[in-house]
């Protein structure tokens, strides 16, 4: 039995999207890769590359309200990332796809470092509430 060609052009568009999304669940940098910490790195200018600069991105949570960086953050590939979240309950915030976490004790910052090396849509969330914080975009 034959694949009508219109089918199978179909499927040939999808593919690329359902890769793209795998990423998010798929392989990413060893943990080791991403654990350690780092300073602060001034804003990037527009006459350096972002990904050479780094990115903090700074997330604070109260009474079940999340603020700061939120939504959809964009990343270069190979971008050196600081993320620094503030809660006022113990949790663990966790960068899915690239598997670094960090416990958050109430009102102390925790700040997690990693280089976004994977490009795909990442999940950033608190473990035990089920909140998700933002989301990186990395292409």
């Amino acid at each position: 039995m034959s694949v009508p060609p219109a089918r199978s052009c179909a499927a040939l568009l999808v593919l690329p999207a359902v890769l793209a999304l795998t990423g998010c669940a798929g392989t990413a940098p060893s943990p080791a890769a991403g654990t350690g910490t780092s300073t602060a790195s001034a804003p990037p200018s527009d006459s350096a590359p972002r990904a050479a600069q780094g990115q903090r991105i700074e997330v604070s949570i109260a009474g079940g309200q999340v603020r700061g960086d939120t939504g959809r953050v964009p990343l270069d590939v190979g971008t050196a990332v600081t993320l620094v979240v503030t809660s006022d309950v113990a949790d663990v915030v966790h960068v899915h796809g690239y598997d670094v976490e960090a416990e958050l004790t109430p009102g102390t910052p925790a700040e997690l470092s990693f280089d976004a090396g994977v490009p795909g849509v990442f999940e950033v969330e608190l473990h035990e509430a089920g909140t998700v914080l933002l989301t990186l975009q990395v292409s």
